[in-house]
């Protein structure tokens, strides 16, 4: 477990040292999110009803533009051998990429989509609903997209392949994302589409960083 933090918060530094992938995601979840109401109008009715469809999938392709770094630049400097060959286990190590993943993209979106929710004119009955979903649906964004990046690690346009290879894993999550603010909006109960959404958390949590550890494996083979 030492091994494990001391890893997350050596990805934490480098990825605030740097900031390019962090704030480019952030950048582009704002950006895009913004540029909807100039395509369909300032219409105060019609702005909430698609306010969370539109903020999830937003923060959902947000999140994939990280996704192709997340093992290149120990792939390409020679880290990610030395971590095959440490005492550390591969799937912690991939655990580790992932929870820091997380921190340095899902969180900043997390923070940023309550903002979007004001401009989008959403009730104040639809930001705890919105917030509760994405702190369970972005993690598991991050899971599924683990294994994409682990899979693609090495091959050209790496980027392209791992969106055709995680995009139909992403439209479940989406799709309940988008119900639990809908249901919100109309009054109805989404705490089953809660408990959808956090199913969903568990079986990536529990699978995702295998997965992961066996397709690094097989590219540094």
């Amino acid at each position: 477990m030492i091994g494990m933090l001391l890893l997350i918060r050596r990805d934490l530094m480098l990825a605030f040292r740097g900031g390019t992938d962090a704030a480019m995601a952030v950048v582009f979840f704002i950006l895009a999110a913004t540029l909807f109401p100039f395509g369909v109008g300032p219409d105060p009715e019609v702005l909430p009803r698609i306010g969370g469809g539109v903020i999830w999938v937003v923060a959902l392709l947000a999140a994939m533009l990280s996704l192709e770094r997340m093992f290149s630049a120990d792939y390409e400097d020679g880290s990610l051998e030395q971590f095959v060959l440490s005492p550390l286990p591969l799937v912690l190590v991939a655990l580790a990429k992932i929870i820091a993943h997380w921190l340095t993209t899902g969180v900043l979106l997390l923070v940023a989509a309550p903002v979007l929710a004001v401009f989008y004119n959403l009730p104040a009955a639809a930001f705890l609903p919105l917030i509760v979903s994405m702190l369970l649906g972005t993690p598991t964004l991050s899971l599924i997209g683990a294994i994409g990046a682990a899979l693609t690690l090495g091959a050209r346009r790496s980027g392209v392949l791992i969106s055709l290879l995680v995009l139909p894993l992403y439209i479940p999550v989406l799709i309940f994302g988008a119900l639990v603010v809908d249901g919100a909006l109309a009054g109805r109960d989404y705490g089953n589409l809660l408990m959808v959404l956090g199913g969903f958390l568990l079986l990536a949590l529990a699978a995702a960083p295998w997965a992961t550890a066996a397709a690094l494996r097989q590219s540094i083979e």
